[in-house]
């Protein structure tokens, strides 16, 4: 399992590199990868394991965060109320938005980072709803539509995989600027 000390920070160069392309049949190395980026995930939103072990809680990690320069996240949105399913959990491989809305959303209080420390003021502009086309961990091909919240934690997880933090995205003369029919999710 990573830990907090596992995650590479802000300024290290393979934060800025375009991750390369998964082979499959997944080896042996990439398999216990992506079962450590999902746990992670998943220890760090239960609040006593969190606390536990130190962790910052996440909705995403990709691989270069572990600083492995591969097209590779995990994602665990959960759900909205304690007793149902995760809106969307996978691990993804190769991932590309297929399509896109026209109408972007951005999240009220901003987005953070696990691999930065500091706090990054501003809206980050971004796709509302997406088409998703990944490989998940056994080859199989999805191509899921995702929207709101799914859809900003997933195309910030694959910013990371081009070389792309999130701070890029906000305005730096009006950080706290979009346009009139941006969507702002809490």
């Amino acid at each position: 399992m990573f830990l907090m000390k596992d995650i590479v920070r802000d300024g290290d160069p393979v934060l800025r590199q375009e991750a390369a392309q998964v082979t499959f049949p997944l080896s042996e190395e990439d398999q216990q990868l992506a079962r450590d980026l999902m746990t992670y995930l998943e220890v760090s939103q239960d609040p006593d394991l969190c606390q536990k072990y130190g962790l910052r809680a996440g909705v995403g990690l990709a691989a270069p965060q572990v600083g492995v320069s591969k097209q590779m996240a995990s994602v665990l949105v959960p759900a909205e109320d304690e007793a149902g399913e995760p809106v969307f959990k996978d691990v993804i491989i190769n991932p590309v938005i297929v399509s896109h809305s026209i109408q972007d959303g951005a999240l009220t209080e901003g987005e953070g980072c696990l691999s930065v420390d500091k706090d990054v003021p501003g809206f980050v502009p971004r796709h509302d709803r997406i088409t998703l086309r990944y490989s998940d961990v056994e080859g199989n091909e999805h191509k899921i539509r995702l929207k709101n919240y799914p859809a900003i934690v997933c195309q910030h997880e694959i910013d990371h995989l081009h070389g792309i933090l999130f701070y890029d995205h906000i305005n730096d003369e009006h950080p706290f600027t979009v346009p009139d029919d941006t969507v702002m999710f809490d």
